[in-house]
């Protein structure tokens, strides 16, 4: 027997069968040729208790033991020697790829291979841990693998079911009314919770968290102790309504619940189940019928109306013949005289009348409601009565509320004596009312809604001069001003319907042909079919309210007036120290033997001045909604996360800056500058208000309106809003309609020029927005600032503008009605190269350009000219020699403040030289670049 025979010794059924077997007719050919490697694993596979197989080769021959053979069913023993795929067709494309790789000599390992296997005549799904491990040959080469493998479905298929069953018991916990919860271990780690217990104790994280992390504040109120209880003893505990606090919340609430340990299978406690009610409601509801019944004693025992509850008792034909007080309040006691509690009537009382039997037998047998008025003559009293059955019929029990009305009676014997003076009295009334029907002032009239009236007072004639039978003869109708008779009639026709009293105001003609404005308060009668009016005459009025209009206005007039001189002495103190800065730098400037490093300072003391005088007057154009703005579209998240450093810079350390972004763009068209400058005013306001540190929060958000504001009604549409929120001082209410007003400051001097919330406000109106402003005094005060959305940019295609040198000879055509701004202009563009034509109007500069328009590159051209100004000579050039590129210079026009730049280049005033070459050179750019293409062609 040779090594090979020998490999095949012992290995059971399987090594039988590959003793017997004709190797021969497999690619793996005679045993005796067979490797040392491939006999060792077969050895070592054979006597394995675990599945086990080998794939060799190209073809990868399938070898297995024993264990492994039941997994093949019907392959069996037909795999033997043939191809792995052969055999397994149905997994080459999940397994396949993993024998490749192991062919390659890396180790694969998987604990769940989820595969649909055939076997046993059907396809089924199959479940496998294995390990495939390349097998070289004696040149290192692998050829083939070594499998170890367990098939794991009958326990995949335990854990679904054991999974399934948990998601169906707590689908069940799910839909108990009460709240649940499963806790795990001896530091009852929650393991579960339903819906109702999140609702009842709060969105907390629970699950994987033991009791006293999730709920700290059941610290001091003994819920632990319980727990620890239940889990140490294994005995379970019920509560009802047990008081808890929970969470930040200091009211107590009730809860009934139990907890039941949970043991395993050896009886040990390994966790508690937490079931329960919360019954906060019907403990405060047991309470308040406590407290309820209290009262009712309370009210019962002190009320002056007297009260018992009676037992009637009946002969055989149901007639009423006594009836026993089973419960009577003091009052009771006081006005009978008696003490009657569980003594029947006729002890106490045998002479009672037999109405009285009767009216409470009807009721105890009906169960119909009484209320009489009578005497009882044993008492020698009247009562007033009310009676009503309470229990069932068997019962026979009445409660009787009872006044002793004995008083009120004698009063009414006593008003019956009055009643002679009755009509004497009415007589007297209808004199008096006749008097002031005649006396009145106003207007009283009788009317029908029929159109006329039936009665009038002499008013009428005193104020508008007609007679009694010239207003009763004509519709009422023909009195009343044209423009006012069909509201007036609506109105009438409407009181008419509703059955309420109305007012309102009309014109009734005068005889003398005038007309007077009259106050109408008009009540329908009872009847239906009339009404009375009547009329104040508000001429005196109206005249008193034009004076108060005229007196206001006069006050606006003086208010604005003010304001305008507001302004001015701000303007001009914020001016005058601008140009004291520049008068006295170029006075220094002009000293022989100044410093070079001197000389530097003063030329950037006046170029920082300048800026910030072009700063100044952009914040007063903004206010006045006048600065020329240069829109685009952009997001808002992006811009405030962009200026975010620097506000938190200009806020400093002490205040703490927080920002809110929304995941979704808001983009507005608007100018993006003047929006950081607005951002900084508010933040930089916000930061001064703050003086000892705080929070500033910036959110920014989509709303589909903007709140009433200002007497102003809601505006609907889609808009970003952006929230500048501080916890400094706050506002006082008088000076929150101050706060956007030019130079309104509550700082010191030189702390701020109070043009910042003017920008803002200024930027918000000119925009399409809006500002809104709440405070609370030493609470904080929140911004506002409303910006209407728009869609998202079209992406831009960037054309690079082609490099070109400082002048160079390019032609120039300046138009410019200033001579100190025009020599300036054209000197300076000389000094960088360029040749320049000088035009100090726009019909001039259109001359230059009929004589010869292509000498010129460029027309650079002011805005604010007298004639034609300069976005008209744009348009005109643009209309006449389209190619000819022009540029815009301005420093406020009122035209570019209304319409825009219309798509021209503009440059601001004040403006640098750098600024005025960079973008000569860019419009330049557009002439050449179309000069060139022209020439191509």
């Amino acid at each position: 027997m040779g090594p090979a025979t020998s490999a095949f010794l012992g290995g059971g059924l399987m090594g039988a069968r590959m003793r017997a077997f004709d190797w021969s007719a497999t690619s793996l050919g005679p045993q005796e040729h067979w490797p040392p490697a491939l006999l060792t694993l077969v050895r070592v596979m054979l006597n394995s208790r675990q599945p086990m197989f080998i794939a060799w080769g190209p073809d990868r021959s399938l070898v297995y033991n024993d264990t492994y053979a039941p997994m093949l069913g019907e392959r069996h023993p037909a795999a033997l020697g043939r191809p792995f795929f052969e055999t397994w067709p149905e997994v080459r494309d999940e397994v396949g790829p993993l024998m490749d790789r192991v062919y390659t000599g890396e180790p694969v390992h998987m604990d769940d291979l989820e595969l649909i296997v055939r076997r046993n005549g059907y396809p089924e799904e199959a479940h496998f841990a294995f390990s495939y491990t390349p097998v070289p040959g004696d040149d290192g080469a692998v050829c083939g693998l070594f499998c170890a493998c367990t098939e794991t479905t009958s326990q995949v298929i335990a854990e679904r079911r054991a999974a399934s069953e948990r998601r169906r018991q707590e689908a069940l916990l799910q839909q108990m009314p009460g709240f649940v919860a499963v806790l795990r271990g001896p530091r009852h780690v929650f393991d579960y919770v339903n819906d109702a217990y999140v609702t009842v104790a709060g969105d907390r994280d629970y699950i994987g968290r033991d009791i006293r992390a999730v709920f700290p504040e059941l610290a001091e109120q003994g819920f632990y102790e319980l727990l620890d209880g239940v889990y140490a003893t294994g005995e379970p505990f019920a509560a009802r309504a047990l008081p808890i606090r929970l969470g930040d919340d200091d009211r107590e609430r009730h809860l009934d619940f139990l907890y039941q340990p949970i043991r395993n299978e050896a009886g040990a406690v390994t966790g508690i189940f937490v079931g329960g009610y919360e019954v906060t409601e019907q403990v405060r509801s047991q309470a308040a019928l406590a407290e309820s019944e209290s009262r009712y004693r309370t009210l019962f025992e002190s009320i002056d109306v007297g009260f018992c509850i009676i037992e009637v008792t009946f002969d055989g034909a149901d007639r009423a013949v006594d009836f026993r007080i089973l419960e009577a309040n003091p009052a009771y006691e006081r006005q009978t005289g008696a003490d009657v509690v569980g003594r029947r009537v006729s002890e106490f009382a045998p002479d009672l009348e037999q109405h009285w039997f009767d009216t409470y037998g009807r009721v105890a047998l009906t169960g119909e409601p009484a209320h009489i008025e009578n005497r009882a003559d044993v008492f020698g009293r009247w009562f007033d009565v009310r009676a009503l059955r309470v229990g069932d019929l068997a019962a026979r029990r009445v409660a009787v509320l009872f006044t002793d009305i004995s008083e009120r009676r004698r009063m009414e014997e006593a008003l019956q004596v009055l009643n002679g003076s009755l009509e004497q009295q009415v007589f007297e009334r209808t004199a008096e009312r006749d008097r002031l029907w005649t006396l009145s002032e106003d207007m009283l009239a009788r009317a029908n809604y029929q159109g006329m009236m039936t009665a009038v007072s002499p008013a009428w004639g005193r104020v508008l001069g007609w007679s009694e039978a010239e207003l009763l003869s004509r519709p009422y109708a023909t009195f009343m001003h044209p423009e006012d008779m069909e509201p007036t009639l609506a109105g009438i026709a409407r009181m008419g319907e509703t059955r309420r009293p109305t007012r309102f105001e009309n014109r009734i003609a005068t005889k003398d042909g005038g007309w007077k404005p009259i106050e109408w308060t008009v009540a329908p009668e009872a009847d239906g079919a009339n009404f009375i009016a009547v009329g104040r005459d508000l001429t005196v009025v109206k005249a008193r309210e034009a004076e108060l209009a005229s007196a206001q206005e006069a006050l606006r007039q003086a208010q604005k007036m003010e304001a305008v001189g507001q302004l001015t002495g701000g303007v001009a103190h914020d001016f005058n120290n601008l140009l004291t800065v520049i008068k006295s730098s170029t006075d220094l400037l002009k000293r022989p033997g100044l410093a070079e490093d001197r000389r530097q300072r003063y030329v950037e003391a006046i170029s920082d001045t300048v800026d910030r005088a072009a700063k100044l007057t952009g914040q007063l154009l903004a206010f006045a909604r006048r600065q020329a703005l240069k829109p685009e579209v952009f997001d808002v998240g992006q811009s405030v996360v962009a200026i975010s450093d620097m506000v938190g810079t200009l806020s400093g350390s002490r205040v703490r800056l927080v920002t809110h972004i929304p995941d979704e763009p808001c983009f507005v068209d608007a100018d993006p500058s003047q929006f950081d400058t607005a951002l900084v005013n508010m933040a930089v306001n916000a930061r001064d208000a703050m003086d000892g540190g705080g929070t500033l929060t910036i959110t920014v958000h989509p709303v589909p309106a903007i709140p009433p504001l200002r007497a102003h009604p809601a505006v609907h549409g889609a808009f970003v809003a952006v929230c500048i929120e501080d916890t400094g001082s706050g506002i006082p209410p008088e000076r929150i309609e101050q706060i956007f007003e030019p130079f309104f400051t509550t700082k010191g001097v030189g702390q701020g020029t109070g043009l910042g919330l003017s920008q803002v406000f200024g930027f918000a109106k000119q925009s399409g927005g809006e500002v809104r402003v709440e405070s609370t005094v030493g609470q904080g005060t929140t911004f506002v600032l409303y910006l209407p959305r728009t869609e998202a940019p079209a992406e831009p295609i960037q054309a690079e503008p082609e490099p070109l040198v400082d002048g160079h000879g390019m032609c120039v055509l300046v138009v410019e009605d200033n001579a100190d701004v025009g020599t300036f202009a054209t000197q300076t563009l000389a000094e960088l190269g360029y040749v320049t034509v000088w035009a100090t109007d726009a019909e001039g500069a259109l001359a230059e350009l009929a004589r010869d328009a292509d000498r010129f590159d460029v027309v650079f051209s002011d805005v604010m000219m007298p004639g034609m100004n300069g976005i008209d000579l744009a348009n005109r050039i643009r209309r006449d020699h389209r190619d000819l590129p022009v540029l815009l210079a301005s420093g406020y026009s009122h035209v570019l403040a209304q319409n825009g730049s219309h798509g021209f280049e503009l440059l601001h005033k004040p403006y640098s030289v750098e600024q005025l070459s960079r973008l000569l050179r860019k419009v330049a750019s557009w002439r050449r670049r179309k000069r060139r293409v022209d020439g191509v062609r």
